[in-house]
């Protein structure tokens, strides 16, 4: 400590007399230059900011040597009592005790801060529990020779037919039950972006770069639905997964669908109606008699383009998606075409997809899926953040599961209120390797594969995804238990 450091209670505040007024005035006037041309008005006015500014500098000068006062006290008391500590234990314990005082509001304080994060986190936290699904890479469909930016499943029928629309200008029709090849459309001279479906008729509607959409009849094989006639691969057990069965090739259309000027990247077919709708890099979308192949109507507002289209499964509802952030709900049920538009991403939306008969869910490359209620589209219902963009999602048939394919190749599985159930395995034999473009569900339950997930590493995956009971964990777990013991 310095010698020169002010005696405690050295400094104390003067009271300022007239006097002190005075010699102020004369100090300052003395120092100011003979040839001031300040008025003497001007000069008092300043004099007395002055005297303000001092008196305030000496109060404060008066509370700091106070503190340091104070301080200095302190210090000597935590001095005194460091050397008591050292002679008496009860001091000691006085000391602990106090110390434990310490941590126990510590402790209290901590647990607050815990309760209140556990409380706004509880949605992220259930991401990491133990899954309720339980799924297996069953059979691996070969063919196509570039990227698979769809996969769909045939709606009705005595043999479930899976189609895809591929990067090399082909749709290919498959075999779910035994992973056959049953038919490669060539029609389209640029790469097919979609492949859909007729809810009932068998028809299939395909969307291409060649900025056409196109409708077509496949002609299937008559022995493919046999499944004594062909022996599924097993690709669990290692045996061969892919088939050589030669399939039926078809390159003309039953109808071509013109109007665009740019890609069309998606078309659907419009409930209860023999109409089309298509979504296209013109930023525009287009419905279409689908028996005459004419143009009923340009819907148009986006303002970038189109990057997916999808009907309502019994109403007259389309939901269009585009890279200008939104999604339009469109409806045709009434001679004026009601239009609602909804704002609720951040980046490009890749896709909207009805969910039975009141919700809609969409996926954007801003890393999140929405669920929306079409009574109150004013918020979502619940919004799922992940770490990797969206692509063409699916919900299962009973409106359950959302099965999620991602731009980092993996494929995850949420519940309808958001909660994550699951993740399909990936490795370097099972699963895909580059960007998971589209995933589609199985109606049939009875069937080997109920999920189906395509990528532009050319790959298409069926895979079985089922349910696991309480008993099922409980049993596992007693298995680990078991062999750890």
């Amino acid at each position: 400590m310095p010698n020169d450091k002010p005696k405690k209670g050295a400094f104390q505040r003067r009271p300022r007399s007239s006097a002190d007024s005075d010699t102020f005035h004369a100090r300052f006037a003395a120092e100011l230059p003979e040839s001031s041309i300040l008025p003497d008005s001007c000069r008092t006015r300043l004099y007395d900011h002055f005297r303000q500014i001092e008196k305030e500098f000496e109060i404060l000068y008066a509370e700091n040597y106070q503190l340091k006062d104070q301080l200095s006290d302190l210090h000597e008391q935590l001095d005194t009592q460091c050397g008591l500590d050292k002679d008496s234990p009860d001091t000691t314990d006085k000391t602990h005790g106090a110390a434990n005082a310490i941590k126990k509001s510590g402790s209290q304080i901590s647990q607050k801060i815990k309760t209140t994060y556990k409380t706004s986190t509880s949605k992220l936290v259930s991401t990491f529990k133990s899954p309720t699904v339980s799924s297996h890479l069953v059979r691996k469909f070969e063919g196509h020779t570039d990227g698979i930016w769809e996969v769909n499943v045939s709606k009705d029928g005595p043999v479930k037919v899976l189609g895809t629309a591929s990067a090399d200008n082909t749709a290919r029709l498959w075999d779910t039950e035994t992973g056959r090849n049953l038919v490669i459309y060539k029609g389209h001279s640029g790469s097919v972006n979609s492949i859909r479906f007729h809810p009932t008729d068998d028809l299939i509607v395909t969307a291409s770069g060649d900025c056409t959409a196109q409708i077509w009849k496949p002609q299937l094989p008559t022995e493919c639905s046999s499944d004594d006639d062909v022996v599924a691969p097993d690709f669990e057990n290692g045996l061969n997964d892919s088939f050589e069965a030669e399939p039926v090739s078809e390159t003309c259309a039953l109808l071509p669908l013109l109007g665009h000027k740019g890609v069309v990247i998606a078309a659907d077919w419009l409930a209860t109606d023999h109409k089309v709708i298509t979504a296209s890099w013109d930023r525009t979308a287009i419905l279409f008699d689908a028996e005459t192949g004419e143009v009923i109507q340009t819907l148009s507002g986006h303002d970038l383009d189109l990057t997916d289209v999808h009907t309502h499964p019994s109403h007259q509802l389309v939901v269009t998606s585009s890279k200008d952030t939104s999604f339009r709900l469109w409806d045709f049920r009434g001679p004026n075409h009601v239009l609602s538009v909804f704002q609720g991403h951040g980046q490009t939306v890749t896709t909207a997809v009805f969910v039975g008969s009141d919700k809609v869910v969409s996926g954007s490359d801003d890393r999140c899926i929405k669920v929306w209620d079409l009574k109150n589209m004013h918020s979502p219902l619940s919004t799922i953040r992940t770490d990797s963009g969206i692509n063409r999602l699916s919900i299962s048939s009973n409106q359950s599961t959302i099965a999620v394919p991602h731009d980092n190749r993996h494929i995850r599985l949420y519940d309808i209120n958001g909660v994550r159930i699951g993740r399909l395995p990936r490795s370097s034999r099972r699963g895909h390797s580059r960007m998971v473009c589209s995933t589609a569900w199985n109606k049939d339950e009875n069937s080997s594969c109920n999920l189906f997930s395509c990528g532009f590493d050319s790959q298409l995956f069926g895979w079985k995804v089922s349910q696991v009971s309480k008993e099922g964990k409980n049993k596992e777990n007693s298995n680990k238990d078991n062999k750890s013991s």
